[in-house]
């Protein structure tokens, strides 16, 4: 088996941002896999989270953030490449984490098992995993996905690499990335993460919308309620997963970046860190609601929406300071 880190997904300890205890446990499936890769690989993925400030309401959906390449080589000494596929799947997997390079790949939640309940043998659903381990003769995986770690063999192997064929002749290569050391860079430790970290909620205060977001987003919302009152629950789910979900969890991360700031003793984090733990508390109420509201078609109440907005505003007051 080819293995970067020795991992068992029987024993293996999530990251503290995938606990039950957030009201945010899975983000969407980039971000949340890059969290667990650092995590496994040994690094903090807290020290790497300013870059979620700077997101931004975007015509018609939130950001759909993701670990900026630059922060994570700044941070880490780890840079990620594209990889353009030329072989079988599973022979270039197989092939860059033997050479010691944890490749990112989406694949089809259809044949993960740890989506069951959700996508596992129900849905089609493309989702980017990290895989750390593989063994092409036994036909097995370890593989970093939304919270944990996670492994799969035998058909779901076969299934999801389609080793015996493409489904169809004209289906597409997935998108393939490969995570490589950077020469003469060491990545950051103790002192120096945290002031590069904190480096780094400067830089990304530099891209925060100039107007407040949910000033732009709240007449678009408002639409937005009247159009899903006429629809069905499951054209809710794909609204709120690029709207609520999106800033709820993203605000919920750059929270806890500014808290573990705030531990490691950076001054001026703390009261700026409660607002935006607040929206996303706040977007998780609201997003229940709408699913209620949906449900039972009946208009909602926003006003709650624009607490949101005046705490955005405190929140990059604070931190402007």
């Amino acid at each position: 088996m080819a293995r970067i880190r020795d991992l068992d997904p029987a024993t293996y300890v999530r990251h503290a941002l995938h606990t039950r205890e957030r009201s945010w446990a899975e983000t969407n499936c980039y971000s949340d896999v890059v969290i667990e890769l650092l995590h496994g690989l040994g690094f903090e993925p807290l020290a790497a989270l300013p870059f979620t400030l700077a997101i931004d309401f975007d015509v018609d959906q939130w950001t759909f953030f993701k670990f900026p390449h630059a922060d994570v080589e700044e941070l880490f000494g780890l840079g990620f490449h594209e990889l353009a596929p030329w072989k079988p799947l599973a022979v270039h997997v197989h092939d860059h984490v033997a050479g010691g390079r944890p490749v990112l790949v989406e694949l089809d939640s259809f044949f993960l098992p740890d989506t069951q309940g959700t996508a596992y043998k129900l849905a089609h659903v493309k989702s980017t995993v990290a895989v750390n381990a593989i063994d092409l003769r036994a036909e097995t995986m370890e593989y970093f996905h939304n919270q944990g770690y996670y492994a799969l063999s035998g058909a779901d192997f076969r299934d999801v690499f389609q080793t015996a064929g493409l489904v169809h002749p004209r289906m597409m290569p997935p998108y393939i990335e490969f995570v490589k050391p950077l020469p003469r860079q060491r990545p950051l430790r103790g002192a120096a993460l945290v002031e590069a970290s904190a480096a780094l909620v400067k830089k990304h205060l530099g891209r925060v919308p100039e107007a407040n977001p949910f000033h732009t987003y709240r007449p678009v919302l408002e639409r937005d309620v009247a159009w899903l009152l006429q629809q069905d629950l499951e054209v809710f789910h794909d609204y709120s997963f690029v709207t609520l979900r999106q800033l709820g969890a993203c605000y919920e991360l750059a929270a806890a970046g500014l808290g573990w700031l705030h531990e490691q003793g950076v001054d001026g984090l703390a009261e700026a860190a409660t607002e935006l733990d607040a929206i996303s508390k706040g977007a998780k109420a609201l997003q229940m609601k709408l699913a209620r509201s949906v449900m039972r078609k009946r208009p909602l109440d926003l006003a709650p929406f624009d607490g949101m907005g005046e705490r955005w505003d405190r929140a990059m007051t604070l931190l402007g300071a």
